[in-house]
Formats: structure tokens, C-alpha cells, sequence
């Protein structure tokens, strides 16, 4: 799958355009070699996961929302929403993001569907889901529809330090233009989309300041976005095998998940499930990106059409809804 252009708009293009885009298509061709489409090997992806139990795993921006320029407008749309409703019908399914859990739920409104927020560092399941394995760091606490639910937050302790550092850095940047600061409970997203290009650097500079002062924090890059998190061992792919665990099937070889997301921070979960030689991890992306993705989807319409084939395929097996139990 490389780029399509009419013939006149290739027609229209200086010798030197036309160059580079020539050199794009090449470079993209090549890397889709390496990670083809999910959705045109579809046939050859599910053939390996008859029999098997499918849990499903998604990041949310980028994977299910498109990038918006202003993070509070990234809303998912009725139509993938009703995509991931059908697949959570089939199989487990839970959403992993960097956002606030709470945040993350206001988007997708689906009560059938697990939640992890601030990269798998808020964990919200119901109590049969408990991982047991682990018992420290659980609350149980009254989710949104009113049933019993619990969290889990391995981070908990370090809330008084992002909420002093986020109010450092508001003080800090509030006179940098664009600077938008989201705090999502057990991080801090500074995102750069809409500062000027000579502001980077003074606006990189206060933030890497701040953080050399709580040694406890550490500084990751994401897309326009510097992320600010505690430094414990715990990332995206601790909290899908956190998933897995409590869903009773960690250990099992008959366990196939799949992970979807496009951002830095999913590719912790991709490592895992590599380690693990289960399932497949699915990079979104419409360009080259060094990923231990197995398959790619270009965009969220193409993750949308791929849940839409899982919930068809798992359909015409004439299975029911998943047990839990």
C-alpha cells in the first residue's frame, strides 16, 4: 500500500517534488513490506487465532480519535464507537491511554469495555477481573453506572508531586504561546502542537528544569507532547499483561491479544506481547516509524474498519458474547 496521486497532480509537480515524493513512496513501500496491512491480511492474522481466546487491547488518541489540534475536542465518533461496542460484545476489551481515566471514559461512554488511564497507571476493572497476583495498590470504589468496581494505581503515592509540578509548570510556561499543560492525575502532558518553532527550546528547557528537581520523575517524548511520569517500573505493557492476568488467561498458550495504538508509549505493550510470541501488536501509522508492530492500519478509519472485521469474523463463528466467568 504506498500513496496515490491523480496523474496531474504529479503532472504539476516541480522536478525536485516529484523527486522526494518518489522517495517517500519507496521508503513507505519498503516499510509495509515489514509491517503489511492488518486489514489485507486479515484472513492470514485470524486463521492463527481459531481456537484461542482474542482480549483486544486500544489506545485511544490517534487510534480511536484522530490528533486534534486542542486535546479536550478529541471525541471518538458514534460510528466507531458502535465499532468498539460490537467488539467488546465478542471478546475482552480494554482501552490504554496516557490520559486521566476519567477523561478517557468521558470519550468513550462504554460500560462494557475496561479502562486504564496515564499509561496503565489508573486501572479501572470490575472485581472479577481483580489480579490477585498483585494485592498491593487496589481500591475498591462505585464506577459511573453505579456497579462495584475496582482500581488499581501503582503510582498513588506520587499524586502531591505531579500535582506540585504541574503547578510549576503552569507558572513557568504561561508565557509561552500554544503551551497547552493536561494533567492526567498520574502524569503530566506538556503539548508543543501550537508553539512557535523559536519557543521550543526555552520551553524544553523549563520543562527538563522542573523535572531534574524531582529525581522520583522521569521525561518521555511523545508526539508534540513531552510527558512527565513517575519513575517506577510500570508502563502500557505492564498493565496489558495487568489485564490478562485478571482475566484469568496470563498464563495460558491459548491467550491471542491485540494491541492497537500509534504513539511511542504503546510500543512498551508491543514488546510484550513480542516476548510473549502471542497475538499481534498493530502499529497505526501513515508514515515510516521504527515500531516492533507486527501489522499496521494507516489511520483511525482503518482501525475502525478492522474492529468492524473482528466483530463480523467472530460473528459468522457462530460464538456467543465472551464468558468471563
Amino acid at each position: 500500500m504506498g500513496f496515490t496521486r491523480l496523474p496531474s497532480d504529479e503532472q504539476n509537480q516541480p522536478p525536485m517534488a516529484k523527486g522526494i515524493l518518489e522517495m517517500e513512496d519507496t521508503d513507505y513501500d519498503s516499510w509495509m513490506k515489514r509491517h503489511p496491512s492488518a486489514l489485507s491480511m486479515f484472513d492470514r492474522m485470524m486463521n492463527a487465532a481459531k481456537g484461542k481466546k482474542v482480549v483486544v487491547f486500544l489506545d485511544y488518541d490517534g487510534t480511536l480519535s484522530p490528533i486534534v489540534d486542542d486535546p479536550d475536542k478529541a471525541f471518538m465518533s458514534e460510528p466507531m464507537r458502535s465499532a468498539v461496542r460490537d467488539v467488546a460484545r465478542y471478546f475482552p476489551t480494554a482501552i490504554i491511554s496516557g490520559r486521566r481515566l476519567e477523561k478517557v471514559y468521558e470519550f468513550v461512554q462504554l460500560s462494557d469495555v475496561y479502562y486504564a488511564g496515564s499509561h496503565g497507571m489508573d486501572i479501572m476493572a470490575p472485581p472479577k477481573c481483580l489480579c490477585r497476583s498483585i494485592t498491593k495498590f487496589h481500591t475498591r470504589a462505585i464506577g459511573k453506572g453505579g456497579a462495584e468496581v475496582v482500581l488499581f494505581q501503582p503510582a498513588r503515592d506520587f499524586l502531591p508531586i505531579i500535582e506540585e509540578v504541574f503547578k510549576i509548570l503552569e507558572e513557568k510556561t504561561k508565557r509561552i504561546h500554544g503551551v497547552v499543560l493536561e494533567n492526567n492525575k498520574f502524569c503530566l502532558s506538556v503539548h508543543y502542537r501550537h508553539v512557535e518553532q523559536e519557543n521550543l527550546a526555552l520551553l524544553t528547557e523549563q520543562v527538563k528544569g522542573t523535572v531534574k528537581g524531582y529525581p522520583s520523575l522521569c521525561l518521555t517524548k511523545g508526539r508534540k507532547v513531552l510527558e512527565i511520569r513517575p519513575s517506577i517500573k510500570w508502563d502500557k505493557g505492564h498493565a496489558l499483561e495487568y489485564f490478562l492476568n485478571g482475566l484469568g488467561v496470563g498464563s495460558s498458550i491459548d491467550t491471542f491479544p491485540l494491541y492497537i495504538g500509534d504513539d511511542r508509549t504503546d510500543e512498551d505493550a508491543f514488546k510484550v506481547l513480542r516476548k510473549r510470541g502471542q497475538g499481534y501488536p498493530i502499529v497505526v501509522s501513515s508514515i515510516p516509524k521504527d515500531t516492533k508492530a507486527s501489522y499496521s492500519l494507516r489511520d483511525p478509519s482503518e482501525v475502525m474498519s478492522f474492529l468492524r472485521h473482528l466483530a463480523r469474523w467472530r460473528r459468522n463463528s457462530s460464538c456467543s458474547k465472551w464468558d468471563s466467568s
